[in-house]
């Protein structure tokens, strides 16, 4: 019982040592006080203002959007990976990053054309095109009568599959805009600020909670779907909800931090080797695992070549090929 608490505090600290570490080096007290002096804490300013600036305004924001994402794409594994059977299932199973991909590339030539949305453009684009890959991939593995998990990842694989070629197609066109679109491709934050926090927070944590709250009926799915029936578990509307709440909260996600591969793949399994493979305590720790391994990615992705900064989904191929 004291492992998640104790995985908590570790993802916590994390946070802490990303947010003081970089260009501008801030200690892991000052940041830790600076933070406290936010919250109704009295606490004497005693660090230079550009401690608090550089703080608040850039790395705590990036800090935040990387933890949501982390937590994200490892809870929807985790799900993924109960509901399909499958240990090799992921949140970019049923077409999610083909999809993400392809709206995003679809919506860059737009971002000139929208001034007014300015950063928008692309995660909007990159969220849209997430949700209706998905939709297809939903639609038709309804088209033989009763989806069955079968079906579903063989339509995830098609529609995957026929959107990556499209989106190939599309970034050997795209000109100029075509280093922006492999900048997202493989993953990066940037510029992130505390509105693209705000925009995908709630649909990460309502999703993650959806999630949990399925964590029984997941336990029973780990039978066979029809031991699961007798058992009182309605599996069609139990797998349309979770692959929705996963979907969306992967959506979420990649809209931000573009595609980073083996976070929902690895992040599961070590948890599972942690934990068990009860989901009531799977969910949970692959949720704050998945954000303490992506803040640690990201470290290291910031301080590897600095001050040159490489992609955050190179890093974790890097870290998650060889575990894997």
């Amino acid at each position: 019982r004291g492992l998640l608490p104790l995985a908590l505090l570790i993802t916590l600290v994390i946070a802490l040592l990303s947010a003081g570490i970089g260009s501008v080096a801030i200690p892991p007290l000052t940041a830790l006080r600076i933070v406290l002096a936010r919250l109704p804490v009295a606490l004497t300013p005693d660090w230079p203002a550009a401690y608090e600036a550089i703080l608040i305004d850039i790395r705590l924001p990036r800090v935040a959007l990387i933890a949501l994402s982390g937590a994200a794409l490892a809870t929807s594994g985790a799900a993924y990976q109960g509901l399909f059977r499958n240990p090799l299932a992921d949140p970019y199973l049923i077409g999610v990053a083909a999809g993400a991909g392809l709206g995003a590339v679809l919506v860059m030539p737009l971002r000139s054309l929208l001034p007014g949305l300015g950063t928008l453009v692309v995660p909007l684009g990159a969220f849209c095109g997430a949700l209706s890959t998905v939709a297809l991939v939903y639609l038709l593995g309804r088209s033989t009568g009763a989806m069955s998990a079968t079906s579903l990842v063989l339509s995830g694989v098609a529609v995957g599959s026929m959107a990556g070629a499209l989106m190939t197609f599309l970034l050997l066109r795209s000109g100029e805009q075509t280093g922006r679109v492999l900048s997202f491709l493989l993953g990066g934050y940037g510029g992130a600020g505390w509105d693209a926090v705000l925009a995908i927070a709630p649909i990460v944590m309502l999703g993650c909670l959806t999630l949990y709250a399925f964590a029984r009926p997941l336990n029973v799915l780990l039978l066979d779907e029809e031991q699961a029936a007798q058992l009182g578990v309605n599996v069609v509307r139990v797998r349309r909800l979770i692959v929705i709440a996963a979907t969306l909260t992967t959506a979420a996600a990649v809209a931000y931090s573009g595609l980073i591969g083996f976070v929902g793949l690895i992040v599961p399994h070590v948890a599972r080797l942690v934990v068990g493979a009860d989901h009531r305590r799977l969910i949970p720790m692959a949720t704050i695992g998945g954000a303490g391994f992506l803040m640690l990615a990201d470290l290291a992705a910031r301080t590897a070549i600095a001050p040159q900064e490489l992609p955050l989904g190179v890093v974790t191929a890097l870290a998650g090929a060889p575990f894997f």
